[in-house]
């Protein structure tokens, strides 16, 4: 697959060095149907009978069967080109498996990073319907986020930077699991789409479905396009990042046994 999924030049970050570029000319379909096969330690994606491997050449076996039947829906979706930009699963389980294996403790920082400037602390001094907003969708998270960790984040005005307790970045670690490495790629691009890894923690300790998660995360933008009119480009941006999120509270959903509506 490293000719579809092209990883370009490898940085050191374990997540950078596994994210997938974009070819200016899509390759044409190769195969006639993606189905889903048992080996062992899991289940493995088939093209026309041929096992899936990412583009480091690891090969595509997954711990559930929802994932890998996710990924060959993806396959099978394409038409006569094969276009990775659609493939979000695809391109999270070659992020898990080509990247976030070999150093999952670098992503786990990266999460308690977000903890340490996460979009639920920092609160507009108005109007009060966005308040409001705010209030319906954010304070009960934080409340609950509060009561699981046992440290509060502190809540701030505007856009300068806070400081969070140490107690509370420590105990947002504790929380996120140390693997199995798709899992905590999955809790990553949460974390990274919703810029919150309070969000991400919720849905995955089933305190938030994703339309919860993905609704409080897009409080700024709905305010936002309710006062100026929505942008095409903006939606077409959103539902790209959407389906990435929804394809990553999937894997949690199947690797925690929550829902992922």
């Amino acid at each position: 697959m490293s000719d579809i999924f092209d990883l370009g030049d490898l940085p050191d970050d374990p997540v950078k060095r596994a994210q997938l570029h974009a070819r200016p000319e899509l390759p044409r379909r190769f195969y006639e149907a993606a189905d889903v096969a048992a080996v062992d330690g899991g289940f493995a994606v088939r093209l026309d009978g041929r096992q899936t491997r990412t583009p480091a050449g690891h090969p595509v076996v997954l711990p559930a069967r929802a994932i890998a039947e996710a990924l060959a829906a993806e396959w099978n979706a394409q038409g006569t080109h094969i276009d990775p930009a659609g493939m979000p699963m695809s391109r999270l389980v070659n992020i898990a498996l080509d990247g976030v294996a070999a150093a999952p403790e670098k992503v786990v920082d990266d999460i308690v990073a977000y903890a340490g400037s996460d979009l639920l602390c920092y609160r507009p001094a108005g109007p009060d319907g966005h308040l409001a907003l705010i209030a319906r969708h954010w304070d009960p998270v934080v409340a609950w986020a509060e009561a699981r960790l046992g440290a509060r984040p502190v809540l701030a005005e505007g856009l300068m930077p806070v400081a969070q307790p140490e107690a509370f970045t420590d105990a947002v670690r504790r929380a996120l699991p140390a693997g199995p490495p798709l899992l905590v790629a999955a809790l990553q691009s949460l974390t990274s789409l919703t810029g919150s890894a309070l969000l991400a923690l919720a849905i995955h300790e089933g305190r938030l479905d994703i339309d919860a998660a993905w609704a409080a995360a897009s409080v700024d933008e709905d305010w936002n396009a309710s006062l100026w009119g929505a942008d095409a480009e903006a939606e077409r941006h959103r539902a790209r990042r959407a389906a990435e999120a929804r394809a990553a509270a999937l894997v949690v959903a199947a690797l925690t046994r929550t829902d992922p509506r």
